[in-house]
């Protein structure tokens, strides 16, 4: 067998294994539906009082926190009108600044000090659960009156403790964990236009 079929079936088999990875997790995420419809319940209060969800992450997981961000604002699938939401990753000026001159762990802290209310919702994904800029972000909305919920991964980390709702992805690739939290993060997307269409 030549080295470019070797290669070659290495590269599909490599394909298969992560894919059989990402298959045999989702087998299990219908445990989370709990935990999901209690973010589900928190985002409609919040969103209904007038407040609004604001996200934070760091590298892949400050990507899917813009993402789910921008679901809100603009639209999933039903025509609606915007709903607030905010990621904390997208204004370089403030990340830099507050990063230079104070430090990079308290980052999503002061922002969450100068924009949380009381009735918002703030998540914090991490596939750790051990980012500190993450759990300080939580903690401080816990001290804010807001409700704090975590997107977490392996055995919750630190943040388990924090969150006022910790959703613990059972699994140690980061990958994977990342899949359901946006699995997670859309399914509430779809959920609340359906409720939004019925006029819930």
């Amino acid at each position: 067998m030549s080295q470019d079929i070797k290669k070659d079936n290495m590269l599909e088999n490599s394909f298969l294994a992560s894919l059989e990875r990402h298959r045999a997790l989702f087998a299990t995420v219908d445990k989370y539906q709990s935990e999901a419809m209690q973010l589900l319940t928190a985002c409609q209060k919040a969103l209904k009082s007038g407040g609004k969800v604001i996200w934070c992450g760091n590298g892949g997981s400050a990507a899917d926190a813009q993402h789910l961000a921008a679901e809100f604002v603009v639209r999933y699938k039903l025509e609606r009108g915007p709903l607030a939401s905010i990621a904390l990753t997208t204004d370089t000026s403030i990340l830099t600044a507050h990063s230079n001159d104070y430090h990079f762990d308290t980052v999503f802290e002061r922002q969450i000090q100068a924009l949380c209310k009381p009735e918002d919702v703030v998540i914090g994904l991490t596939t750790s659960g051990t980012s500190p800029n993450i759990n300080l972000a939580l903690q401080a909305a816990n001290e804010i009156g807001a409700y704090s919920v975590a997107l977490t991964g392996r055995e919750g980390g630190l943040v388990k403790d924090i969150a006022k709702l910790p959703i613990i992805i059972a699994n140690d690739e980061t990958a994977r964990i990342q899949e359901a939290h946006m699995f997670i993060g859309h399914w509430l997307c779809e959920a609340i236009d359906l409720a939004i269409e019925k006029g819930e």
